[in-house]
């Protein structure tokens, strides 16, 4: 028997059910897109790979997916009505079935149209247990999983830039350790 370096490598997520990887991963996959569009979120268009477009509708994908969308965590009992409730805010929602050799079977891409209209493109997958990782964020190529604290940014890659963005981390008390 392997080692396991928590008891919820054993017990998993606290979750509504019924998978960890396409309801609890899907979720934080959803919730981890919303806040890098940063909100204000009028449609979204979700591809779905591998055993998400197979098996997703039956397993909670799609409903955890704009359940993460909309801000809920896993175990929020609202996610089983998430698709109702943003139809209400007046969030537009479709799916689509995607192909491409090789990806993670459990991987979704979120185009996400904000209300100002501008787009951003999050890809990224469940992994297992509720684990994710979100490995691109309009065609950049990144590593992120949510299990820390990350900041995003968007801007024209020239002198001085970082040394901006470190300025307005120091005046807002945010220190980075």
């Amino acid at each position: 028997m392997g080692k396991y370096n928590s008891i919820f490598d054993i017990l998993g997520p606290i979750m509504v059910g019924p998978s960890s990887s396409h309801t609890a991963g899907a979720a934080r996959l959803g919730k981890i897109a919303r806040y890098i569009a940063d909100g204000d979120i009028k449609r979204v268009e979700i591809t779905l790979y591998g055993s998400f477009a197979e098996t997703g509708k039956g397993h909670g994908t799609e409903m955890a997916l704009v359940a993460g969308i909309l801000g809920m965590e896993p175990h929020d009992e609202k996610l089983r009505h998430s698709q109702q409730i943003a139809k209400e805010q007046g969030i537009e929602i479709s799916f689509e079935k995607g192909n491409i050799p090789g990806i993670h079977p459990n991987t979704a891409r979120f185009t996400i149209e904000k209300n100002n209209g501008t787009c951003i493109v999050v890809t990224g997958a469940s992994v297992g247990g509720g684990a994710v990782i979100v490995n691109e964020i309009d065609s950049f190529n990144v590593e992120l999983t949510g299990d820390y604290f990350t900041i995003v940014t968007r801007h024209i890659d020239k002198k001085g830039i970082i040394s901006k963005v470190t300025t307005l981390l120091a005046e807002s008390n945010v220190n980075i350790g």
